[in-house]
């Protein structure tokens, strides 16, 4: 077995423990933010919160995000302590979702909400650009592994969250919560020699550069054409995953019916499926190249959404979701390696930073948006627009360069 992962991904087995760990970390993100949507309804009725007010505290996340963004790729790129910036994001994050659990008034959880999504955006330069220098033969099978951690957060978080409510309050389960993002963090430092006064990655790639080079390499990027346009395109696709989060829940309860039980396991299945399809994407992606990966994916993502407005029958409404899971989780690692190959190494951190400010931007519009949408015309009408956003993603893919296929021609 370890010799055909081996033989698949190029990779020698006791050289991926790196990605492994860091997606771990990434895992520990998603679990603080998973757990926080398990105990948003919770929240919102001891706090008195109306449902405009719980829709706001997400919206105060992603803009949270995208702020955070005019400095995080600067100190990732500058200190090149990708490790210890890791490890930092994770602490603070899972302190300030203590504070969440200790919050008896809305404005001590706007605050600790701003420090998640803060952390959450400082974790990505960070992390990505780590990865992208330790393997960067292997890019797209090293970015998938890091995206597992996503879904696995994402997946087991709900179930880890829903079971100590059975027992314990909302400001407990937050606090017991945190406590596995501590141990993470620390093994991170301790595993991958987080503690030096420079890291090293093992490649080529970058370490510490001055402000003045710094800058030269952020003008640079700002008039790549390429690297903007995948940006847009990467946005669009977010602001499709981030409504579905959002409005898949109300219509399988609100229109199709759905109980906990049944609405659980849908969410569990969506979420299986870009696990198991991320590693897949990512090594086809090294192999042939990011763009054919791409339109694939976002083109069966389009085709999904679309029947989420019409299918009415619960069972078939899961097979979608599954199909859906598949095709919309699978080619995050690919767009954030398309991004990589256009840029230098050394800045590796802004370019991700730009990736996903660009993403927070135009999530932060879904929320609200999408509700007024809803409203006016109802939740299927949402899923149309949603399938719109990702088919104008779809649409940039089929045009913007790919380095990594003339590469491999």
């Amino acid at each position: 077995m370890i010799a055909a992962i081996e033989r698949l991904t190029g990779v020698q087995w006791k050289g991926q423990g790196p990605a492994f760990l860091v997606a771990s970390g990434h895992a520990a993100t998603h679990w603080i933010l998973a757990t926080f949507y398990v105990l948003l309804p919770f929240i919102t009725k001891d706090l008195g919160l109306s449902y405009t007010e719980a829709g706001g505290l997400v919206t105060v996340f992603h803009v949270a995000s995208f702020a955070a963004n005019a400095g995080s790729g600067a100190v990732v790129d500058i200190t090149g302590r990708r490790v210890r910036i890791q490890a930092a994001a994770l602490v603070i994050g899972a302190g300030a979702f203590i504070g969440v659990g200790m919050a008896d008034g809305v404005w001590l959880l706007v605050a600790m909400i701003v420090i998640i999504g803060v952390t959450n955006n400082l974790w990505h330069p960070a992390a990505i650009s780590y990865l992208s220098e330790k393997y960067p033969a292997n890019r797209g099978y090293a970015l998938s592994v890091h995206t597992l951690g996503a879904s696995l957060g994402d997946t087991v978080a709900p179930l880890a969250a829903g079971a100590l409510l059975v027992w314990f309050t909302w400001p407990t389960t937050a606090t017991l919560g945190s406590l596995p993002v501590f141990c993470v963090a620390a093994a991170l430092v301790v595993l991958l020699g987080g503690g030096g006064k420079r890291e090293r990655t093992g490649a080529a790639g970058a370490g510490a550069m001055g402000f003045g080079d710094y800058l030269v390499g952020v003008v640079g990027l700002l008039k790549n054409r390429a690297v903007l346009g995948v940006c847009v395109m990467s946005a669009f696709r977010s602001m499709t995953q981030n409504g579905l989060f959002l409005f898949l829940p109300l219509f399988m309860v609100d229109e199709l019916g759905f109980g906990s039980v049944l609405l659980g396991l849908a969410l569990t299945v969506l979420q299986l499926g870009g696990f198991i399809a991320g590693p897949v994407a990512g090594v086809m992606s090294d192999r042939i190249g990011r763009q054919p990966v791409v339109l694939i994916s976002m083109a069966a993502t389009t085709a999904a959404v679309v029947a989420l407005a019409v299918v009415g029958d619960a069972w078939l409404f899961v097979a979608v979701i599954a199909v859906l899971g598949f095709a919309l989780f699978a080619v995050r690692p690919v767009i954030h390696s398309w991004a990589l190959d256009l840029t230098p190494a050394e800045m590796g951190g802004s370019t991700i930073s730009l990736l996903f400010g660009t993403q927070s931007a135009l999530s932060a519009l879904v929320p609200v948006a999408g509700g007024m949408i809803a409203d006016r015309w109802g939740l299927a009408v949402v899923f149309y627009v949603l399938a719109a956003c990702v088919l104008v993603s779809t649409a940039m893919a089929a045009v913007l360069p790919d380095p990594s296929r003339g590469a491999k021609a």
